[in-house]
């Protein structure tokens, strides 16, 4: 059935709408003008006049941008922490924005081409580990994700940092099981890891046992590459990894230690959260046995013939990566603990039982 001509002139009517335009009259800062500097437009470019002001306390609650002009009837979302010392850092910024420039491709940016065939119990031993940081590495980038909902967009830059750091351990993750499946190994013992992180009850818990810990203790496994990697490929592998897991730590450092200064009745606190993971026992930082420990004392040695000698490289690498520990202990703030850590360290090597 044909449409009338009255039914046409209906239809070309423009619409009986109100429209409001209250919003080209904001009730927020205008005419703020930002210039790139030398590294580019950054963060801190822009944080300039209200937009730059961050609050200490917010009671910004819903999805709310810094600086954006509140809407009256918006309902309130996952955020639980008001307070900034709950997750700033005074670095955030700076490494969000190292994390944007130094982002690397597993695919393109590692010569796989330069693998080379590698003894059967060499290139087992790498698998193994490649098996192990697989896995630790899926659980420090499950670990940031449960908490960005939780802080306010008025601390935005955090959950940016955040973010990037997910990104970071995708991509170790993905690059690893790509190591351990591309020169005729395969992925080998799967192991507990650090699993209880996961069920951590406060974001300040996962910074200290994730970031401080954990990640500190990836970041030296990391930054051993050049002894244990057997070619280039391997090499490119443990060295982008390396700068990636600083930033991580240098993050879980910054924003204990703001807390600390700002908040320094919660020292005894933190300090629970390392000892229950027992980051703090003297004698763990270069205990000797296991499936991964085995597997380091042959990359050492480059193979199992010399594995006495790759012991005692292995030692040494544990009691470095004690003295970082204690190192960043006492950066953040946490002297005393990074005391008695030597202090039990001392008695264990000493061999006195009652001390330890």
């Amino acid at each position: 059935m044909p449409v009338s001509e009255k039914t046409l002139e209906e239809l070309r009517k423009e619409p009986d709408v109100q429209l409001d335009l209250s919003w080209l009259n904001p009730p927020t800062e205008q005419g703020m003008q930002a210039r790139p500097g030398r590294r580019g437009l950054t963060l801190e470019d822009v944080e300039k006049g209200s937009y730059g002001q961050i609050p200490p306390e917010t009671t910004n609650w819903n999805m709310r941008l810094r600086g954006a002009a509140p809407l009256p009837n918006a309902r309130r979302i996952g955020v639980r922490w008001n307070e900034m010392s709950q997750s700033w850092a005074e670095s955030v910024m700076l490494l969000y924005e190292e994390a944007q420039a130094r982002q690397w491709s597993s695919a393109t940016d590692i010569p796989w081409d330069e693998l080379t065939e590698l003894d059967d119990d060499v290139e087992m031993a790498m698998c193994q580990l490649c098996t192990f940081l697989n896995q630790v590495e899926f659980i420090a980038g499950d670990v940031p994700g449960r908490w960005l909902k939780n802080i306010s967009n008025d601390h935005y830059e955090t959950k940016l940092f955040l973010a990037s750091q997910i990104m970071d351990e995708g991509r170790h993750l993905d690059v690893f099981r790509k190591r351990a499946l591309a020169n005729g190994g395969g992925l080998l013992q799967g192991s507990g890891g650090a699993i209880g992180i996961l069920y951590d009850a406060d974001m300040v818990e996962m910074t200290t046992t994730l970031h401080i810990g954990g990640e500190g203790a990836v970041q030296s496994v990391f930054r051993m590459g050049e002894l244990i990697a057997n070619n280039e490929a391997e090499k490119r592998i443990f060295r982008l990894a390396a700068q990636d897991e600083s930033r991580h730590v240098a993050f879980g450092v910054m924003h204990v230690k703001h807390l600390l200064e700002t908040q320094p009745w919660r020292h005894d606190e933190i300090r629970g959260y390392l000892e229950g993971r027992n980051a703090n026992q003297g004698n763990g930082g270069i205990a000797i046995g296991g499936t991964n420990s085995e597997a380091l004392a042959i990359l050492f040695a480059k193979g199992r013939k010399n594995i006495d000698e790759g012991y005692m490289m292995l030692l040494a690498a544990r009691q470095k990566q004690f003295k970082e520990l204690t190192q960043r202990l006492r950066v953040c703030g946490l002297a005393d603990l990074a005391d008695d850590m030597e202090k039990r360290r001392a008695a264990f090597l000493a061999g006195d039982p009652l001390d330890i």
